[in-house]
């Protein structure tokens, strides 16, 4: 079993990417829109944040690839592999950086705590669990 405790590790499928988080936010999230769905071929996408001095990229930050929506937001990615890695908001400031929790190596204690753009999420999906579901994002209302 791997750490549970910081700095945590992790990379794309391929392993050509790899990064490092050295502490993580607390706010943690399943995001059910339909472009985070399309992105990871999923059901939902789930996202860690951590502030941006808190985030390194150790290897192949050269094989990054970014997407950026006609709404602003923006997907980085691995060339070479295609697996997801981070997303920024239209108009982030770049004090925080949205990580794919799915590409983490490392055992992490912090769970996700919220449903987010439920109001999009996949028909053939049911949230079973009890966290907070909002129909857009947090400060929207809740269901």
């Amino acid at each position: 079993m791997t750490n549970p405790n910081p700095p945590y590790h992790g990379q794309c499928l391929c392993g050509s990417i790899k990064y490092q988080v050295d502490a993580i936010e607390p706010k943690m999230g399943h995001c059910h829109c339909s472009m985070c769905r399309k992105f990871h071929g999923a059901a939902f996408a789930t996202y860690g944040e951590t502030k941006s001095e808190n985030f390194h990229w150790l290897e192949g930050e050269d094989q990054l690839k970014s997407f950026k929506a006609d709404n602003g937001t923006v997907r980085q990615f691995c060339q070479n592999c295609g697996s997801s890695l981070t997303f920024a908001a239209a108009g982030d400031d770049g004090k925080f950086v949205e990580f794919a929790l799915g590409t983490l190596d490392s055992e992490i204690d912090e769970r996700p705590d919220v449903h987010i753009y439920t109001g999009y999420k996949a028909g053939w999906f049911d949230i079973a669990d009890d966290l907070p579901k909002y129909k857009d994002y947090r400060d929207g209302d809740s269901f």
